[in-house]
């Protein structure tokens, strides 16, 4: 069989996984050649560590008692996945203006490479940024008791929300004009992870305040992960509190079905 008559036999569903591997390796190529990219997502989580735990983590309480520090680390964790989707938007906004995304549709290439290939790359670079996150975690003291299944679910939940604001990030990056304007999403970003339990437990804020914070997404990944990973979850009787396992899973799903079609058809219409 010659290489013509292979390349015919393949099916569609090959080439869209081997379009989507070589879109990654790419991402992963940049990553290589621009560690400093990974050390500035990195470094607020980091420095938030240091700053809430060792300088406000005295002043802080946990509902139920418990030390802050075992009790932030796991909203540390949800928040640089949910920080995530600025770098995502970024990335695909510079690759649109670029030129990048019209010469990948110029090549005979499955369409949906390009977006799925991104969004692998980011779950990707997002299990390195949690195991390094992690490390430093144990460096300050930090230790579960959920045990490795808690563990291993809780490292599920967080990059389940880290693939659902992949869409958010592609979405908002084929909409936003150019990367100094992806870098203005902080703004939105920076509220939604305060208004949440990452730093603090829902029933310590103002009543309409906490109600706003529980119903966040994030807040439902970070209470799902302090229960698995055995540390102070700090939990309000609300029922959006108590079913924290569940609606991290649910969320994610909702913002899947709303953002996945929404970033597909925004990269269709951009072929037009």
């Amino acid at each position: 069989m010659t290489t013509i008559d292979l390349v015919r036999t393949r099916s569609r569903a090959y080439w869209a996984l081997a379009d989507c591997w070589n879109v990654v390796r790419r991402g992963l190529t940049h990553y290589q050649r621009q560690p400093v990219n990974i050390a500035w997502q990195l470094g607020f989580p980091i420095l938030s560590v240091l700053l809430y735990g060792y300088v406000f983590g005295s002043a802080m309480t946990v509902p139920g008692g418990g030390d802050y520090r075992d009790f932030l680390m796991p909203g540390m964790f949800a928040m640089t996945m949910a920080f995530g989707f600025i770098n995502t938007a970024t990335l695909v906004v510079y690759d649109a203006t670029k030129g990048v995304i019209d010469r990948f549709r110029s090549m005979p290439m499955a369409p949906s490479a390009v977006v799925s290939g991104r969004g692998v790359t980011d779950l990707i670079v997002a299990c390195a940024e949690l195991t390094i996150l992690m490390i430093t975690a144990y460096a300050i003291g930090w230790r579960p008791d959920g045990g490795i299944l808690g563990a291993a679910a809780s490292f599920a939940l967080l990059l389940w929300l880290r693939f659902a604001l992949i869409w958010v990030g592609v979405w908002l990056g084929l909409l936003v004009p150019n990367p100094e304007a992806a870098g203005g999403l902080f703004a939105v970003a920076f509220p939604l992870t305060m208004i949440s339990s990452i730093f603090v437990a829902p029933q310590l804020m103002p009543s309409w305040l906490g109600h706003i914070a529980a119903w966040n997404p994030i807040s439902s990944t970070v209470a799902a992960t302090r229960e698995l990973f055995g540390t102070p979850v700090g939990s309000g009787d609300s029922w959006i509190e108590q079913h924290a396992v569940l609606m991290a899973v649910v969320w994610p799903l909702v913002l899947t079905a709303i953002f996945l079609p929404l970033a597909v058809h925004r990269f269709q219409r951009l072929s037009r």
